[in-house]
């Protein structure tokens, strides 16, 4: 376990110094148009780094339809997920604290992956209106 949190403060440590070594010679940058879709999450808590180096900057630096995203280290080009239609319903107290799904593509038709408060998991989309309080 020690040497597990090791590896992981070291390559935090050589992620921190690559990004404070890294100066904007252009000046302030400009904002660039997002891509669609959701980034996939990094799986540092499962200690699985990605590549500790800066591959990408922001979205419009990557080919075709893919994303610049975190890898758990540093940055690169990735697929993103399809992000389905629809609003998730409003939680309506605590839910089971179990994680059955991490993005919409898990789930099938057209049910999202919602937090029900503690967990995520598939639900049909809202179709109402939100009202104001």
């Amino acid at each position: 376990m020690t040497a597990r949190l090791c590896c992981l403060l070291i390559a935090a440590l050589l992620c921190l110094s690559v990004c404070l070594s890294t100066t904007d010679t252009e000046g302030p940058a400009t904002e660039e148009p997002e891509k669609p879709g959701v980034c996939p999450g990094n799986k540092l808590k499962e200690a699985v780094a990605g590549v500790c180096a800066e591959m990408c900057s922001n979205d419009s630096e990557c080919p075709n339809d893919k994303k610049c995203c975190s890898n758990g280290c540093g940055h690169q080009c990735m697929t993103p997920y399809a992000e389905k239609p629809g609003s998730c319903p409003k939680n309506h107290g605590e839910g089971l604290c179990v994680e059955e799904c991490s993005h919409d593509t898990n789930c099938v038709n057209d049910q999202k992956c919602c937090s029900n408060g503690c967990g995520h998991q598939c639900m049909a989309p809202y179709k109402g209106a939100w009202r104001q309080k």
